[in-house]
């Protein structure tokens, strides 16, 4: 077996599992997860009523490179969403069967370990981070180098102090723009920024933007392409994108998305994958096609996370360090406001007496340059419908009100033993 395999980590999920075994949940409550990271909002008509009318599809093996009109879709929407000249639908889009599996597979198809001499060759990833960054470098035979969050940056990644022998050796860096779990949205600046360490030492940018549809304001977040294109890179030299209609359109189950940016890269994975044999089902490209050449289901959808985070965030940041996020539908909330607790600790305490389960942000992140910046963080997935998550979020507030009080309480009775 490849030995690289003995490298992975379990999943956060996992984690999750075995730190709440034994723990039987307070059975007064209904059980309500905020855990896992999966679209709940009803998937579109329109896109139901495409693929149902091109079951035929299933007849046909794809081809790789995917149909024209789902290419040409895909490139009317970033023409339309980030103000850039449409791209090439024959050499800069490829569909792929949803982001995740893109990710980890353009790893593969980037990273080359003959080109490093002094160790192995190093994939960036932000910290915390979506565990296939990690995975993927591990199994390309290179190694996961973590970028830690700053606090003052809106837990955007930290670049300025990493050394010039890691990027000596770095060949991909993963940023996460819409971030997950953060939310934080990089700026112009933070793009410029890595165009320039890019230009300087050759790596690829894989900008991961599945959650860019999910926005508070009235900005969309800058994406990728329209920071390359804004600086005159107007062939996106080492840049390629990856998105996906999951979040976007409540598809998760559809696993459809695109890749997208410098052709040279693009033609290199458009040949790996025709070995890869991902080829994404003709039926649905057909929904697919449906799904992007729409924009009005995404503004109501988006209208559903702005009117729950608008009730919900409220309601916690009460008690826990927390702010609505740039972007995307989670809260990256601090514990630790008014009680010394661990991320782990609130989390089954949470499960045990309210019944209700979020991802310890410590789950999320690795231990690296000697801190793990999702320590006494936790990680609130708000996909249910606005009653659920409204629930969860006073259950929370209670939780966390009798922590304080157990606490001020605790403190008080160490005080009169002292006296």
């Amino acid at each position: 077996m490849n030995p690289h395999l003995a490298l992975l980590q379990a999943y956060p999920f996992e984690k999750l599992k075995k730190l709440f075994a034994g723990i039987q949940p307070n059975p007064d409550y209904k059980a309500i997860s905020l855990g896992l990271g999966e679209p709940k909002h009803p998937t579109p008509q329109l896109i139901k009523d495409a693929f149902l009318a091109n079951l035929d599809g299933l007849a046909n093996y794809p081809a790789t490179l995917g149909s024209e009109p789902l290419r040409r879709a895909i490139s009317r929407w970033l023409a339309q969403r980030y103000q850039v000249p449409a791209l090439d639908i024959q050499h800069q889009i490829l569909p792929v069967n949803g982001s995740r599996e893109a990710l980890f597979s353009l790893t593969q198809a980037v990273v080359d370990p003959s080109k490093v001499s002094n160790g192995k060759p190093i994939v960036m990833c932000p910290n915390p981070f979506y565990q296939i960054y990690e995975g993927a470098a591990l199994l390309a035979g290179a190694e996961p180098y973590f970028a830690n969050a700053n606090p003052d940056k809106n837990f955007a990644p930290d670049y300025s102090s990493i050394p010039e022998e890691i990027w000596q050796r770095t060949q991909l860096i993963f940023v996460c723009s819409p971030g997950n779990p953060t939310g934080a949205v990089l700026t112009q600046a933070d793009w410029d920024e890595l165009f320039a360490l890019s230009d300087r030492y050759g790596f690829v940018i894989a900008a991961d933007e599945c959650y860019s549809e999910i926005y508070f304001g009235d900005t969309a977040p800058l994406g990728s392409l329209s920071a390359a294109y804004s600086s005159g890179r107007l062939d996106y030299p080492r840049l390629v994108t990856l998105s996906s209609l999951s979040k976007r359109s409540n598809v998760p189950g559809m696993r459809s998305g695109f890749v997208a940016g410098d052709a040279a890269i693009m033609k290199q994975y458009l040949l790996y994958r025709t070995y890869h044999g991902s080829a994404m089902s003709p039926t649905v490209q057909a929904a697919s096609v449906a799904a992007w050449e729409d924009e009005q289901h995404v503004i109501d959808n988006r209208a559903l996370y702005v009117k729950k985070f608008a009730q919900v965030t409220p309601v916690l940041a009460e008690v826990l360090d927390v702010k609505l996020p740039d972007a995307a539908f989670y809260l990256w909330a601090g514990v630790d406001k008014h009680i010394q607790i661990s991320d782990t600790e609130f989390a089954q305490g949470l499960y045990r007496d309210y019944n209700v389960t979020v991802l310890p942000g410590s789950f999320l992140a690795r231990d690296a340059h000697g801190t793990n910046p999702g320590n006494q963080r936790i990680r609130m997935a708000l996909v249910a419908e606005v009653e659920e998550c409204m629930e969860a979020a006073q259950r929370i507030a209670a939780y966390t009100r009798k922590l304080i009080n157990q606490q001020a309480s605790h403190s008080h009775q160490t005080s009169k033993t002292s006296n």
